[in-house]
């Protein structure tokens, strides 16, 4: 299996899997990207602004029809329209760079439709906020079936997704169908909370995943003992460093290993591997609120879980695509040996034979997608039958 490449450069094309992963419709985004095929061609960076132009036009022309839906009654089908507006409006924005025009207004656009698709569809979604020491992280909250309490799993974004991403990656419907909730979250540096509040991003994910405990602590539907956290991509630090200092946590996951995340870093200094985005150091700089280049690689100086995995002492799970052309598979292995204090820890190599051979799986989530939440239905008590 592999990744759809209809564009002659990788970042270009890993924005039309997570689209298509996400619930494109295959002749939208054909649509969409045949006026601009060529200029993909200089480039990842250059070129974006027409991306966005082609991706945002076909999400203003999706609100006119669902638009007319509404007018006639017929919600559940505006809000099946809205649902890929606000994809591909979220998609567009993403591939923009730091303060380019019309990037907020986009993000802005693709919230308020995402937000209109909820209450439309009765979609199993409800937008909450979680208070941080400074600010509120805002998260997407989907309910397992049943009166609970139930378990749940806080699920993280990496560099460069957003909540809504994390829903359309269909792990929380997955979750919910084995009877377990999930929280899914804007954490500092991702999505609303960097976008809307400034809060950049920490190595130290505990600081964050600590309040969404504390919150979900207090939900009668939840079993404050049976709480998990995952998370995808660069959420691959993020999720084993706070289940690493946060003892409530009864269960851990990650979707891509990114156990040294300081040391890719290097890497791309020399051009070895893929970028995700694209005008990247402006991005990353952007995201962990540094000056410059230094103050970034400082600031990110403990993005390196070598030495914090042994704290873990609850069931963890390491995933990771056999071609994974971002980060090594070899830094799935060195998570997985360091595990050594786990009661139950696994090790998961996605290959050619089953698919989600590419980085968190964008060639096919649906495997990685389905593996994780049967772990946390073993490791939590959902149901996977």
């Amino acid at each position: 299996m592999a990744l759809f490449e209809y564009f002659p450069n990788y970042i270009w094309n890993l924005s039309v899997a997570i689209a298509v992963e996400s619930g494109a419709q295959i002749g939208e985004i054909i649509d969409m990207c045949q006026p601009i095929r060529d200029a993909a061609a200089s480039g990842a960076d250059a070129g974006t602004p027409q991306f966005m132009a082609q991706w945002a036009a076909m999400g203003n022309k999706l609100i006119d029809l669902a638009a007319e839906d509404e007018a006639s009654g017929r919600g559940l089908s505006a809000s099946s329209k809205l649902e890929r507006a606000a994809l591909y409006l979220f998609v567009a924005e993403r591939m923009q760079g730091q303060g380019h025009p019309g990037r907020a207004e986009t993000y802005a656009k693709a919230r308020e439709t995402f937000d209109r698709s909820t209450a439309l569809g009765h979609l199993n979604r409800e937008r909450v906020e979680i208070p941080l020491e400074r600010g509120t992280m805002p998260a997407l909250y989907t309910r397992a079936a049943g009166e609970g309490p139930s378990p749940v799993v806080v699920y993280c974004n990496g560099l460069d997704s957003c909540k809504e991403l994390l829903y359309w990656s269909r792990l929380p419907e997955a979750l919910a169908r084995r009877g377990i909730s999930t929280l899914s979250v804007d954490q500092p540096g991702t999505g609303e909370t960097l976008r809307l509040q400034g809060l950049p991003a920490t190595p130290h994910s505990e600081q964050w995943a600590s309040k969404a405990v504390d919150w979900l602590a207090q939900r009668p539907e939840i079993d404050a003992a049976r709480i998990g956290m995952t998370g995808i991509s660069l959420g691959g630090h993020f999720a084993p460093r706070a289940i690493a200092y946060e003892p409530r946590f009864a269960s851990g996951a990650c979707w891509g290993a990114n156990h040294n995340w300081a040391e890719v870093q290097q890497k791309r200094l020399r051009r070895e591997g893929e970028n995700p985005v694209p005008h990247y150091w402006n991005h990353v700089m952007w995201v962990f609120g540094a000056e410059d280049l230094e103050d970034f690689h400082r600031k990110t100086a403990d993005m390196n879980l070598n030495g914090h995995m042994d704290r873990i002492t609850v069931p963890f799970l390491v995933t990771h695509g056999a071609h994974d052309r971002q980060i090594s598979v070899d830094y799935a292995h060195q998570a997985y040996e360091q595990l050594i204090n786990c009661p139950r820890r696994e090790l998961k190599i996605f290959t050619e034979r089953e698919g989600g051979v590419e980085h968190v799986g964008a060639d096919n989530m649906a495997f990685g997608r389905d593996f994780i939440a049967d772990w946390f239905a073993e490791t939590l008590g959902g149901q996977t039958a």
